[in-house]
């Protein structure tokens, strides 16, 4: 059983550790000129803006952890998978890493995780049953865990976006982890959200700082490997689709990233402002307002996960409809669809409002 007492103090111990630290961290940036510099494509920033701050949300969940000191037989592993992660970020934001450079740390902290046996094995089916997936898992594993981390990476686009997408997606984690006794992943995600929480605090519009790739590969890898520990394990009908919905706006900004590129003939790792969060600003929302819209559908989605990670068959069904649709209204917000809004015009309409053209 979990001591709650225990969890609370990790809990202030993170997220003090990470508040208190952002601002030297900062200070330590500037002098190394680890900074991050607007320029008239992607950065709108006035001014040059330090973009270490991930290291505060490291510094964060190693003095909860330390505190916690969990155990489980592949605590090690992920700690040296979260090492690489960290080093790879921090040589991106001090060097300006080339996108396979990175990817070759991504794959450097993958490879720890599986060569560990801490694979995703099976998966649970309606009328099926459990699946074992063989050498398959392996597969699979590699590209959840390459897939997360760049997906956090990607939507790191304004400020206090990533960090606060993560903090959501990872208390929601953390509602299922307790509901189905899974002490390790409970730790893990206190001391997470307890360190994007102490962190956003600097990062949150205007940002005084930015997590840069060393925050946001990082919160990427740690989410992928504690949904590994807990929802890709759970007993659900559809135990494969609650982390999907739990990540779902970083999923699929990413997926539609990659469709985008591809059908541009364009590198996948060439950054540009098609992202979700520059959509809803080109489409008059405000930079507060777009991360609190990408904030609230991330909320929601966590709330569908905690229902379907206990749900009947019928319930999950009626889930997966309202996880649809909701994607769906995320792409018309955006503009994705070219502009038709059949599903926002629908709700209008119900309400008695004109629809938009």
């Amino acid at each position: 059983m979990f001591n709650i007492t225990e969890l609370l103090v990790a809990f202030l111990i993170s997220s003090i550790v990470a508040f208190v630290t952002t601002p030297l961290i900062r200070k330590l940036a500037i002098k190394i000129n680890a900074v991050d510099h607007p320029d008239e494509d992607r950065k709108k920033h006035a001014e040059p803006k330090a973009r270490i701050g991930g290291l505060a949300i490291v510094l964060g969940v190693i003095a909860g952890l330390i505190y916690l000191q969990p155990e489980h037989p592949h605590m090690n592993d992920i700690i040296i998978g979260g090492i690489i992660i960290i080093i790879t970020g921090l040589l991106d934001d001090l060097f300006n890493l080339k996108p396979y450079q990175k990817l070759i740390g991504q794959v450097a902290a993958a490879s720890v995780i599986i060569s560990s046996g801490l694979i995703i094995d099976k998966l649970t089916m309606p009328f099926v049953g459990t699946i074992e997936l063989g050498f398959f898992g392996y597969a699979l594993t590699f590209l959840w865990i390459i897939g997360v981390t760049n997906a956090i990476n990607l939507i790191d686009g304004l400020d206090g976006l990533a960090a606060g997408v993560s903090a959501i997606g990872l208390t929601s984690i953390l509602i299922i982890a307790i509901t189905d006794y899974r002490i390790i992943v409970v730790y893990l995600c206190m001391v997470m959200v307890a360190s994007c929480l102490g962190f956003l605090y600097h990062n949150f519009y205007p940002a005084k700082i930015f997590m840069g790739d060393t925050g946001a590969l990082f919160l990427g890898y740690a989410i992928a490997v504690i949904s590994m520990l807990g929802l890709f394990k759970n007993v659900a009908l559809f135990s494969f689709i609650i982390p999907i919905i739990i990540i779902a706006v970083p999923i699929f900004d990413t997926i539609f990233a990659i469709i985008r590129r591809v059908i541009n003939r364009q590198s996948i790792g060439q950054a540009d402002r098609k992202h979700i969060h520059y959509r809803l600003m080109e489409r008059g929302y405000s930079h507060q307002a777009s991360v609190l819209i990408i904030y609230a559908f991330t909320g929601a989605f966590g709330i569908m996960a905690i229902i379907f990670s206990s749900a009947t068959l019928l319930a999950s069904l009626i889930v997966i409809v309202l996880f649809v649709l909701a994607i769906q209204v995320i792409a018309e917000l955006t503009g994705i669809f070219n502009g038709q809004q059949p599903v926002l015009n629908g709700i209008r309409k119900m309400m008695g409002k004109k629809e938009n053209v």
